[in-house]
């Protein structure tokens, strides 16, 4: 009888597992497709809406970086979501948000409560980096600290430089970003600018060396 009762238990246990398995798959699968109704039903069965995938990218990660508009809209209306859970490198919904440029979602975002900035890399950061000035002033308006640096040293002005836009580099000096610092490298935004073939930006930023 014990036996029999076990057996039965394993069974169950067994067969969680492969639900949960499936469940999995399809939860990521929907993502990458856009499928909002299909997340809804698995968070309504209990799916976590935290989850990471096998790369270790969160699902709120994992939909801004495919553009999964519809899934973003669900899982920011989960109770549950952790709108500054991490992926495996680190970055936030935010911080991807403001590295492709998505002014409207970075503010809903931060409306939802994301944190503007972490230690390490942060939004400024990635905001930067990316394509839209406008992020990085809204990063600025909301205490972003402008000379903030990642692990290595690094500044936004110096991301500004190599990758951003101009008008980000204006904007960040304009509010008195800090063009002397080095990252530990040994590199200064001039010099950023100059390794990415900005030679007329590297010696604007050169001026405001003493």
């Amino acid at each position: 009888m014990k036996y029999i009762k076990f057996a039965a238990y394993l069974a169950v246990i067994i067969g969680f597992s492969i639900i949960q398995a499936g469940s999995f798959d399809d939860f990521f699968r929907a993502i990458h497709s856009n499928d909002a109704s299909a997340v809804a039903n698995l968070l309504k069965r209990g799916f976590d809406a935290n989850a990471r995938d096998a790369n270790g990218q969160t699902a709120l990660c994992l939909a801004v970086l495919e553009g999964s508009d519809q899934v973003i809209d669900t899982l920011l209306k989960h109770p549950q979501i952790d709108v500054d859970a991490h992926n495996n490198a680190g970055e936030t919904a935010l911080m991807l948000a403001a590295l492709k440029g998505r002014f409207e979602l970075t503010s809903r975002l931060i409306a939802r409560g994301a944190a503007i900035t972490q230690e390490g890399w942060n939004a400024l950061h990635y905001a930067a980096t990316g394509p839209e000035p406008k992020i990085v002033a809204m990063l600025l308006q909301r205490g972003a600290p402008i000379n903030a640096r990642s692990p290595n040293g690094t500044t936004a002005l110096m991301m500004a430089a190599r990758y951003g836009t101009e008008q980000s580099v204006t904007l960040l000096l304009e509010q008195n970003a800090n063009a002397t610092l080095r990252n530990d490298r040994g590199m200064n935004a001039a010099d950023f600018a100059r390794s990415g073939g900005r030679e007329s930006l590297a010696k604007r930023l050169e001026s405001r060396l003493p």
